[in-house]
């Protein structure tokens, strides 16, 4: 992880085992340790990406503040040196509790507290400076059972070192996250960490322990193992819990597909929430009023096929299979259990009018862009219903490239309409994306409405939440689409010509200077207060 050298003092460890096998044993301590290690860092980019959003601003915090801190590690363990084994097992014990807690306490500061970034920049620090503190230690360990050349030591040392790191960063995302759990992954990770580390001091190294440093480390390892040992136990409990402080008490659906969480709330129809990744994507109390906005105003005009990017959960194509005169939707939807749950989930399905039984829909699993990137072509309408954008998985969705594909599969005069975040309290992402479909060669025409609900976010963050909807019509061509109504249009609940006037003029309080488009190699978005 970081390249040390260490000054190397003391005679030789009296071990019960041979010289060599004793450094193969300190060689596997090192690649454990190092893949428990990789283990808490990914857990921790991981879960504050999920819970707090912009994926590489987390990734950037985490990583920058635990290299830093590897470095005071370093620097601190210089002092531990004439105590190694000890000083060795108790770092250990320490990084097995903290790591293997992180996760924990994070959700916990999330679900109860409603902020999170504070406890993740403690435990970045905290376990940076004992993952930092190990490899002086263990230097200093491994002279002392098989005397070698410095650098032939490092070497060993660094190899099985990033070995066990290449193992724990393939082990998080293949097997314990998709097996166990942000919460049971972490735990276990600390037990075994606690494990590797005091079975390493307690048998190689017994002989250079006292008797009262040796019943320390037996008590605070027993101690560490029991302790995450029994937050395993308690962690489904613990994380309903959670869930009921963050989405209330009437949760009806909670999976973890491959690509996100997804939570049902509510007892029927009309008090049906569904949450993705811990954010409010729909209400159906207010829903009609986003779907209707969303889709209508792109439906004037010629709209026998349609196309929708996203729009997983039926709304969307609920709207479009209004019009009679649609001959065929297709749906794109990259997480297949968003789409069996608005097939099946009686209540969802309600809300959605069935839309997945009408003939003409067809729903595909796919990435949108990777999707458009195959050739699909002719559409007389795009209907662009994604999350709202952010440099996240989805920034590549709401970029200049991706649009660039649409307007080659819309059909002469066909239209895009995009979901671009609010533009009162969010009006530099909303711009950025008018400014990236400009870029495609597209004209554009802005509107919004308000929101009557605050909420997009579970639980405390519903605070935070965004009040209203901004939307990017366009076409290609050098005169912007007109915001109106097709004569063919549906009784709707709550857009009417009257209401589509006053939505250019909302979308454009609060304009701030021109912004440049986000492309794939310059990504604009970021997190807006």
């Amino acid at each position: 992880m970081i390249d040390q050298q260490v000054s190397l003092r003391g005679g030789a460890a009296r071990i019960p085992v041979r010289p060599r096998t004793g450094r193969l044993l300190v060689l596997a301590a090192v690649f454990i340790c190092a893949a428990c290690g990789l283990v808490y860092e990914l857990e921790l980019v991981a879960l504050a990406s999920y819970l707090i959003g912009d994926s590489v601003t987390q990734a950037s915090v985490v990583l920058s503040v635990m290299v830093f801190a590897m470095g005071i590690g370093s620097l601190l363990a210089k002092r531990l040196r004439s105590h190694a084994a000890v000083g060795f097992g108790l770092i250990e014990a320490g990084l097995a509790l903290i790591g293997g807690s992180s996760a924990l306490v994070l959700y916990a500061s999330f679900a109860w507290i409603g902020e999170s970034r504070f406890a993740l920049v403690g435990f970045s620090l905290a376990i940076g400076v004992l993952i930092g503190a190990e490899i002086p230690l263990l230097m200093t360990l491994i002279q002392r059972v098989d005397r070698q050349d410095a650098g032939g030591t490092v070497a060993d040392l660094f190899a099985a070192d990033y070995v066990g790191a290449l193992v724990g960063g393939l082990a998080f995302p293949f097997l314990l996250l998709p097996l166990l759990g942000q919460l049971t992954g972490a735990l276990l990770t600390g037990m075994v960490n606690a494990a590797a580390g005091g079975a390493l001091v307690l048998w190689v190294f017994r002989r250079d322990l006292t008797p009262r440093s040796r019943w320390l480390l037996i008590l605070v390892n027993v101690s560490v193992i029991a302790l995450l040992a029994t937050a395993t136990v308690l962690a489904d409990d613990f994380e309903r819990a959670a869930r009921r402080a963050v989405y209330g008490d009437e949760v009806r659906v909670a999976v973890r597909t491959d690509v996100q969480e997804v939570v049902l709330t509510g007892t029927g129809r009309s008090s049906l929430d569904l949450y993705l990744d811990g954010r409010l994507r729909v209400s159906a109390q207010d829903e009609y009023r986003y779907h209707e906005a969303l889709v209508h105003p792109a439906m004037d005009g010629r709209h026998a096929r349609v196309l929708i990017l996203g729009g997983g959960d039926g709304l969307a194509a609920r709207e479009v299979l209004r019009y009679p005169d649609v001959r065929s939707v297709t749906l794109v939807e990259i997480d297949p259990g968003v789409t069996r749950l608005a097939r099946t989930d009686p209540a969802l399905s309600a809300l959605n009018a069935h839309a997945y039984r009408d003939p003409r829909l067809t729903a595909v699993t796919a990435d949108a862009f990777n999707w458009l990137r195959a050739g699909h072509g002719g559409y007389d309408v795009v209907v662009s219903d994604l999350p709202d954008p952010g440099i996240t998985a989805s920034t590549k969705l709401y970029s200049a490239e991706f649009y660039g594909l649409i307007a080659e599969a819309l059909a002469p005069g066909g239209r895009l309409v995009v979901h671009g975040g609010p533009p009162d309290t969010r009006p530099h992402t909303f711009w950025t994306v008018e400014a990236s479909v400009r870029a495609a060669g597209l004209s554009t025409r802005p509107y919004g409405i308000s929101g009557r609900r605050t909420g997009f976010a579970a639980g405390p963050d519903r605070a935070k939440a965004p009040h209203g909807w901004g939307f990017v019509l366009a076409r290609p061509g050098p005169r912007a689409p007109a915001l109106g109504l097709s004569p063919r249009a549906p009784k709707l609940r709550s857009l009417t010509e009257g209401v589509l006037a006053g939505a250019a003029r909302y979308a454009q309080r609060g304009r701030p200077p021109e912004q440049a488009p986000s492309t794939l190699v310059h990504p604009r978005y970021w997190e807006e207060p």
